[in-house]
């Protein structure tokens, strides 16, 4: 009877406690008697702060079983709420202080900074969404082989700084898989008012790159030619002249390039439209001299991955990094502009279309798919 009535006063105390919206702390110890103490109002916030600081004291709803220390087993729960009422702290308000989360802020600032900081350029490691396709590109088309001397064609825009970094971080990958390679960079300089790109000199100087910058006024032979059908065509081949001449002197006999998937979706929509042929930029293939080979890492990387990456680093991209495009759009970039319409009504265009290039790009020589096939319609 004594344990009844005890039982009934207890439960009546812990109603009354939970009107008056005191908070509680219900401690059950190892035995099977519960005991109610109900915090005094009085005692003052700092003190119960205090207080609490002293014990684990889990959230609401959690249970933490441990030893205090008393010799026995205790079990802490902290009660909800009254009704009506809402839990108005935050974590960061129920965490307890922690005297070094200043140090901790302090640090990511200042690694924030150095991450950002043009004076002090680092390397940068490719989201691994980037990573994944260049790697499979590169294992599948066998681009990159032990002992191969690597020469990065590096513009200042985004794709091929973008691919600097990537071809930096696939080194380590490559190099568990027992190949090796050195890696340098060339960038030729059309020499032209809107574009310069020497401030690569002293980015690739702190990165500890091999760099070779070639100059030539290409823009300005262009300008003088009495008929020039393609700026974009004049200036690709006179630049690839002085990179191939920039290898073979300097012993490199690899060529890696930056153009992605909408570039070759491009260039294969353009020779399908304008020259009846069926090609598009090679993944790897040698060239016809036989003595180098170029290589494109990123032919499966769509171009939006790559502009999110050299914004999200902030890569020193070089403003109008083709001048030839920038002053006078030709071609690829109303095509550009006809995949991107369609891409809207068709999410899935570009994954379509690179089914259909594989076994054009797969093809180790250039001129193999300039043969027409089948009679020539002529204008009729």
């Amino acid at each position: 009877n004594s344990n009844r009535t005890l039982d009934r006063e207890s439960s009546v105390n812990t109603e009354e406690s939970v009107a008056s919206g005191e908070p509680r702390v219900v401690v059950m110890s190892g035995n099977k008697s519960n005991k109610t103490e109900s915090l005094d109002s009085s005692v003052a916030p700092a003190d119960l702060h205090m207080e609490e600081s002293n014990q684990t004291t889990p959230s609401v709803g959690d249970t933490n079983t441990g030893d205090t220390g008393g010799g026995r087993d205790m079990e802490v729960t902290r009660q909800s709420l009254p009704p009506g009422e809402k839990d108005t702290s935050t974590d960061d308000d129920k965490r307890m202080p922690d005297p070094e989360d200043g140090v901790i802020s302090e640090k990511r600032n200042t690694k924030n900074k150095m991450k950002h900081d043009p004076n002090n350029p680092r390397w940068h490691a490719p989201p691994k969404r980037i990573m994944k396709l260049a790697i499979e590109a590169m294992t599948e088309y066998q681009m990159i082989q032990d002992g191969d001397r690597v020469l990065l064609c590096l513009s200042g825009g985004k794709d091929s700084l973008s691919l600097l970094h990537t071809l930096r971080q696939y080194q380590f990958f490559a190099r568990s898989k027992n190949i090796n390679f050195e890696l340098g960079a060339v960038t030729v300089d059309p020499q032209t008012a809107s574009y310069d790109p020497s401030p690569l000199k002293d980015y690739l100087a702190k990165l500890g790159v091999p760099y070779f910058y070639e100059e030539q006024g290409i823009m300005a032979q262009a300008a003088s030619m009495p008929v020039c059908t393609s700026i974009c065509s004049y200036c690709s081949r006179m630049k690839r002249g002085r990179i191939y001449a920039c290898a073979r002197r300097e012993g490199y006999n690899v060529l890696a390039m930056g153009q992605h998937l909408d570039d070759l979706a491009e260039s294969f929509v353009m020779s399908a439209f304008h020259n009846g042929l069926l090609r598009t930029m090679k993944a790897n293939y040698t060239v016809r001299e036989e003595d180098l080979r170029v290589i494109r890492p990123f032919v499966y990387v769509r171009e939006k991955d790559l502009r999110d990456f050299a914004e999200q680093v902030k890569l020193p991209v070089i403003p109008e990094n083709c001048p030839a495009c920038f002053e006078a759009p030709k071609e690829r970039h109303r095509t550009k502009q006809l995949l991107a319409s369609q891409e809207l009504l068709f999410p899935k265009l570009f994954q379509s279309l690179l089914h259909s290039m594989k076994p054009l790009m797969a093809k180790n020589r250039t001129g193999l798919e300039s043969q027409r096939v089948g009679p020539d319609w002529g204008d009729g």
